[in-house]
């Protein structure tokens, strides 16, 4: 399964799994000189004129590519091993037939650390980190796209244990200086560092090159586990930042670099820093801030991973509806007030098409179950979602 953890913010127990991956410019207009008496049909005069002509400089070039028109996402992530495996991959194009699905989520940076196809990123190749489990990505990539299909790289960010061991000194580090691990014994790498920056940017326009249309930053955070307090982080680093300042510091170099490949850019959130400014400061996620730093906001509201009584309803994962419909609209009360000026994030939320057979209250799901929740996106007034399973076991009439 993806990860598993537990963590517990703003007082909530959250059941943790799935995607969560909770272990689920502006001009400037210069004051006109003042003109000389003698004046050209332009108002300047003729020396003034001429002046100009030998000493402006050569325009800069500036090489942004053209991002294609936006989509409205009804889409699944599909693991790197499903992926990777021909047959069972064009069954589940098959299976996505007429069922109004139009996007795909695919690892290229996985949960591991590792590159899951052959790239020619410089640091990936230093360190080996390409592990390759889909052997034709370009082919593959082709293959969603003769189909309408929306391709979507997902890469996960901070919580990186292969990157860490092979670059110590970018890993966060306990007291004794040992590496800190997270409770399923992953290291993480350090978010306030530029050289883990580039390196998630130099992956993210491997995707572009590989024929990705969006990039999708997963654990774009910082751990929640109760051994994290004990991580020492140099000031050299911090330069007295905050979390929430350094992950949207982060969103902001990441979109510069990757919108001007073309790239559409999304963020992975958790579902429950939309209320909880406690959970925000705790894992470096504002969701007001992130969605002004990204095309769009991914927030995980799996109805498993709320505790008892949120939202006041006893047993969240057995009330899909009403624990999808309720978190949304607290994302449309945090975001109400920034919509009409700068950058506004399209949300975009996971939604749970698994069964989570690990709590006490819970109940199967199937079409029904998928069905209701996709109800509530629409009723909430968003038009865009995805699915996750880990399993990729969907439930396609539910869609």
């Amino acid at each position: 399964m993806r990860r598993w953890m537990a963590a517990v913010c703003a007082g909530l127990i959250i059941g943790l799994v799935g995607c969560a991956r909770y272990e689920p410019v502006g001009a400037f207009e210069e004051e006109p000189e003042t003109l000389a008496e003698t004046e050209t049909e332009n108002g300047v005069s003729a020396a003034e004129e001429e002046m100009a002509a030998e000493e402006e400089p050569e325009p800069i070039a500036i090489n942004a590519a053209v991002r294609p028109e936006p989509v409205k996402v009804r889409g699944i992530y599909v693991s790197t091993y499903v992926a990777g495996t021909g047959g069972r991959m064009d069954e589940i194009l098959e299976q996505m037939e007429g069922t109004g699905l139009n996007a795909v989520v695919i690892d290229l940076k996985d949960d591991e650390g590792r590159i899951t196809c052959s790239v020619d990123s410089p640091l990936a190749q230093e360190i080996g980190a390409a592990r390759v489990l889909i052997q034709d990505m370009t082919g593959l990539i082709g293959k969603l796209k003769e189909r309408g299909i929306y391709p979507i790289a997902r890469v996960v960010a901070f919580r990186d244990p292969y990157l860490a061991e092979q670059k110590p000194e970018w890993s966060l580090h306990m007291t004794d200086g040992s590496i800190y691990r997270d409770g399923n014994g992953l290291a993480w790498v350090n978010p306030y560092r530029q050289e883990v920056w580039d390196y998630l940017v130099e992956v993210g326009k491997t995707a572009g090159k590989l024929g990705f249309e969006e990039v999708q930053f997963d654990y774009v955070r910082f751990s929640v586990d109760s051994e994290v307090e004990e991580v020492v982080f140099d000031p050299e680093d911090t330069q007295g930042r905050s979390r929430t300042e350094a992950i949207g510091q982060f969103m902001d170099y990441a979109y510069g670099e990757l919108a001007g490949e073309g790239l559409y850019v999304s963020a992975d959130v958790f579902g429950t820093i939309i209320r909880s400014n406690q959970d925000a400061q705790a894992v470096g996620q504002d969701y007001r801030e992130m969605a002004g730093k990204a095309d769009y906001i991914c927030p995980m509201i799996y109805p498993s991973h709320y505790g008892d009584g949120s939202f006041g309803i006893e047993h969240p994962d057995m009330q899909p509806y009403d624990t999808v419909y309720q978190a949304l609209l607290g994302s449309r009360e945090a975001l109400e007030d920034a919509e009409e000026g700068g950058r506004q994030a399209v949300v975009r939320p996971w939604l749970q098409d698994f069964t989570a057979s690990y709590l006490n209250h819970y109940i199967d799901y199937g079409d029904e179950e998928v069905r209701a929740q996709i109800q509530a996106v629409y009723d909430a007034g968003y038009e865009e979602w995805l699915l996750w399973d880990a399993g990729v076991s969907y439930h396609f009439g539910g869609v």
